[in-house]
C-alpha cells in the first residue's frame, strides 16, 4: 500500500504539471492585441522580472546565512546529521517558494495582454484566459509542494519530523516575497491614485501618470508572486504538521503509515478535483456576471473533494466516518469564509455602501467607517473558525475532549480530527489560487486597455471583470486567514508533541512574558510594514509631482513620463524595507526560545497566532471594503468620478491599501512562520534554553 500511495502522489502531480504546460501553451497562442498593447505589456513584464530577480537575490543571501547557522547549531545526539538535513530542507523550501512565485508572475504577465485583447471580442474568451492564467500557478504551487515533501520524506528515512526545515524555508521565503511585493505594489498604487486621480484629475491607468507602470508591475509582484509563495508555504506547513501528528502513538496505532501519508493523498485528489472543476468555468452568455462561472467551478471542485474524502477515509482510515465529517466541516468552513468575506467587501452589500455613504461627508468619516467595518468583520469569522475547530476536534477525539475529561491519547485523536478539517479546507487550494490570480490579471488587462487608448472597446466587460477580480482577491485573503487559523492550531500541537509538552501554563512568569512578546510582535511587524509603504509612497508622490512640473507636455499627452524612475523607487524601497520586519519575526522567537525556553516559545506562538488572525482579518476586510467603496462611486454612484465623494473614497482607499495588500497578507505568513520556526529549531530550545 505504501508504494501504491507514493506512486499515486507522484503520478497525479506529473499529470497536473503536464496540464500546466498545456494551459501555458493555450495562453501563449492567444492574440496579443495591438502594438501599443504589446509595448505596455512588455514594460510590465520587464519591471516585474527585474524586481523579482533582485528580490530573490536578497532572499537567497539571507537564507544561505541562516542555513549555515542552522547546520552548525542544530544538534541531536541520536542523529548527527540533523543540522545538515534541516539546512538542506530549509534551502530547498526557500527555493521552491521563490520558484512558485516566479511561475505565478511569469504566466500572469503573459495572460494580462491576451486577456485585454480577448475582452474586445468575447467575454467567455477573456474569462477563460484570465482564469486559466491563475490556474497555472494554482496547479504548479500544489504539485511542487507535494513533490518536495514526498521526495524529502523518502530521502530522510520516512520521518516527517526531519523535513520541517522544508516548511520553515518555504515560510521564510514567503514572508519576504509577500512583504516586499506588498510594499512595492501599494506604494505605487497609493501614489498613482493620490496624485493622478485626486490632484491631476486623470483616470487610474492613464499613461500620463508616471507611476502607472509601477502600479501594474506591483499587481504581479505582490498579488501574484507574493500570494503564490504565501499559499505554497501554507499547504507545505500544514502537510508536514499533519504528517507529524500522524506519528502520534494514538494515531499511528490505528492507521499506521496511512495516517502519515493521508495529507499528501488528500492534496493529490484536490488536484484531480480542480482539474475537473476547471471545465465548468465558462460564460453561458456575454451578459453573465463573471462571479457566477468562477463560483460554479469552485462549487464543482468542492463537491468532488467531498466525494474523494469519503472514498479515501473508507480505504485509508478504517472507514472512520467521523473523520470524513471533519473534512466536510473544513470544506464548508472554506465556503462560509468566502461568503462572509464577500458580504463585507462586495460593493453591493451593506458594509461597503455604509462606507461610501459616510464618505459623502469627507475622507475622515469614510475612513472611520471603513476601519469599523474591518473590526466588525472579525466577529462572525472567528465564530465560524471556532465552531470548525471545536466540531472537528470532537469528531476526532469524541465529546469528552471538549469538557477536559479525556486522556492524552483522545486529545491526540481530536487534534488529528482538526488536521483532517484543515486538509478539507486546503483541498480546494488550487482553484482558490486560480481565483486569486484572476484578480490581478483582470486588473492588468483593464490597465493595458486604458493605457492603449482602447477603453471604449469591451468597456463593460473590462469593468465587470476588474470589479469581480477585486472581490476574488479579497475572498482568497479570507481563505488564507482561515487556513492559517486551522493549520496554526495543529502546528502548535505538533510543536508540543515534538518538545514533549502537554500544555502551556501562563501562570509562570517566563511563559507569560513569552505570550506578551507574541502579541507585541504582530503590532510591531504591522507598524514596520505600513510605515514602509507610507515612506515609499511619499517619495514617489514627490517624484510624480516633479515630473508634472518639470517635463512639459505630460498632462497634454505630448511628452512621455519617466516610468523607469518610479519603478526604481518602488524596487529599492521594497527591497530595503522588507528586511527589518522579516528578521524581527525570525530572530525574536529564537531569542525567546533560547532564553525563556520551549514553553515560553509555545506561549509566544499561541498568543501571536490569536492576535495575528484577528489583526489580519481587520486589515484585509477593512482595506478591501474601503477599496470597493471607491469602485462603487466610480461606477457612477454618489456623484461618480471627479466628485468630492470620489476624492474622499480615493483617500480612504489609500489608507486601506497597505492594510489589505501589505501588512494583512504578510501576517498570514507570520502566523505560520512562528510555528515552523519553533518546529524546525525545537532541538535548539531543548538543549540550550537558559530557563
Amino acid at each position: 500500500m505504501f508504494n501504491i500511495l507514493i506512486s499515486l502522489i507522484i503520478v497525479v502531480c506529473a499529470i497536473a504539471l503536464i496540464l500546466v504546460a498545456f494551459l501555458a501553451r493555450y495562453i501563449l497562442i492567444q492574440d496579443t492585441g495591438t502594438e501599443k498593447m504589446r509595448e505596455i505589456a512588455s514594460a510590465i513584464k520587464s519591471g516585474a522580472e527585474a524586481y523579482l530577480k533582485r528580490q530573490y537575490k536578497s532572499i537567497t543571501i539571507i537564507a544561505a546565512i541562516f542555513a549555515f547557522l542552522f547546520a552548525l547549531a542544530i544538534k541531536d545526539p541520536h542523529n548527527p546529521w540533523l543540522g545538515i538535513q534541516t539546512s538542506f530542507g530549509f534551502i530547498l523550501g526557500a527555493l521552491c517558494s521563490n520558484l512558485a512565485g516566479y511561475i505565478a508572475m511569469r504566466v500572469a504577465v503573459l495572460a494580462n495582454v491576451r486577456t485585454a485583447s480577448a475582452i474586445r471580442k468575447s467575454f467567455d474568451k477573456a474569462l477563460k484566459i484570465a482564469f486559466r492564467g491563475g490556474l497555472v500557478f494554482g496547479l504548479s504551487v500544489v504539485s511542487m509542494s507535494l513533490l518536495g515533501i514526498t521526495g524529502l520524506y523518502l530521502l530522510f528515512n520516512k520521518d516527517p519530523r526531519l523535513i520541517v526545515g522544508f516548511g520553515f524555508g518555504a515560510s521564510f521565503a514567503a514572508l519576504f516575497a509577500q512583504l516586499g511585493g506588498g510594499i512595492y505594489t501599494k506604494a505605487a498604487d497609493m501614489s498613482a491614485d493620490l496624485v493622478g486621480k485626486v490632484e491631476a484629475g486623470i483616470p487610474e491607468d492613464d499613461p500620463r501618470n508616471p507611476a502607472v507602470i509601477a502600479d501594474n508591475v506591483g499587481d504581479n509582484v505582490g498579488d501574484i508572486a507574493g500570494r503564490g509563495a504565501d499559499l505554497f508555504e501554507s499547504i507545505t506547513a500544514e502537510n508536514i504538521g499533519a504528517m507529524i501528528l500522524g506519528l502520534a502513538p494514538a494515531i499511528f496505532s490505528l492507521y499506521g503509515l496511512n495516517g502519515v501519508l493521508f495529507p499528501l493523498i488528500a492534496r493529490a485528489f484536490g488536484l484531480i478535483a480542480t482539474m475537473i472543476g476547471m471545465f465548468f468555468v465558462y460564460a453561458k452568455k456575454e451578459s453573465e456576471d463573471p462571479f457566477k462561472p468562477l463560483l460554479r467551478g469552485l462549487m464543482v471542485t468542492s463537491i468532488l473533494c467531498v466525494i474523494f474524502f469519503y472514498i479515501l477515509v473508507r480505504i485509508l482510515l478504517n472507514n472512520n466516518l467521523s473523520l470524513f465529517l471533519a473534512a466536510v466541516i473544513g470544506i464548508v468552513t472554506a465556503a462560509l469564509i468566502a461568503l462572509i468575506t464577500n458580504y463585507y467587501t462586495s460593493y453591493s452589500k451593506r458594509p461597503v455602501l455604509e462606507i461610501a455613504n459616510s464618505a459623502k461627508g469627507g475622507a475622515g468619516p469614510g475612513i472611520i467607517t471603513g476601519l469599523a467595518v474591518g473590526m466588525e468583520s472579525t466577529g462572525i469569522f472567528i465564530f465560524v473558525i471556532s465552531i470548525a475547530i471545536l466540531a472537528s476536534f470532537a469528531l476526532g477525539g469524541g465529546l469528552p475532549v471538549l469538557v477536559g475529561k479525556a486522556s492524552w491519547e483522545a486529545i491526540q485523536k481530536g487534534i488529528y480530527g482538526t488536521a483532517i478539517a484543515t486538509m478539507g479546507m486546503l483541498s480546494v487550494t488550487p482553484i482558490i489560487l486560480a481565483l486569486d490570480g484572476f484578480g490581478p490579471i483582470a486588473d492588468n488587462s483593464s490597465g493595458i486597455l486604458e493605457m492603449s487608448g482602447l477603453t471604449s472597446e469591451g468597456k463593460e466587460i473590462s469593468e465587470k471583470m476588474d470589479a469581480i477580480g477585486n472581490t476574488t482577491k479579497a475572498l482568497t485573503k479570507g481563505y488564507a486567514v482561515g487556513s492559517a487559523s486551522l493549520s496554526a492550531f495543529l502546528l502548535f500541537f505538533a510543536f508540543l508533541e515534538v518538545v514533549g509538552l502537554k500544555g502551556v501554563d501562563l501562570s509562570k512568569p517566563a511563559v507569560f512574558i513569552g505570550a506578551f512578546i507574541g502579541a507585541m510582535l504582530i503590532f510591531l511587524f504591522s507598524a514596520l510594514a505600513i510605515k514602509a509603504v507610507g515612506k515609499t509612497a511619499a517619495e514617489m508622490i514627490e517624484e510624480i509631482r516633479r515630473q508634472f512640473r518639470e517635463i512639459p507636455g505630460i498632462l497634454e499627452g505630448k511628452a512621455k513620463p519617466d516610468y523607469a524612475r518610479c519603478i526604481d523607487i518602488s524596487t529599492k524601497a521594497a527591497l530595503k524595507n522588507m528586511v527589518s520586519p522579516g528578521l524581527l519575526i525570525i530572530v525574536v522567537p529564537v531569542i525567546v526560545g533560547l532564553i525563556l525556553g520551549a514553553e515560553a516559545l509555545g506561549a509566544l506562538q499561541m498568543v501571536g497566532i490569536i492576535v495575528g488572525v484577528v489583526m489580519a482579518l481587520f486589515m484585509n476586510n477593512g482595506g478591501a471594503a474601503m477599496d470597493n467603496s471607491k469602485k462603487y462611486v466610480e461606477a457612477g454612484n454618489l456623484g461618480g468620478k471627479g466628485s468630492p465623494t470620489h476624492a474622499a473614497t480615493v483617500i480612504g482607499d489609500t489608507v486601506g491599501d497597505p492594510l489589505k495588500d501589505t501588512a494583512g497578507p504578510s501576517i498570514h505568513v507570520v502566523i505560520k512562520l512562528l510555528n515552523t520556526i519553533a518546529l524546525a529549531l525545537a532541538p535548539l530550545f531543548i538543549l540550550y534554553a537558559l530557563l
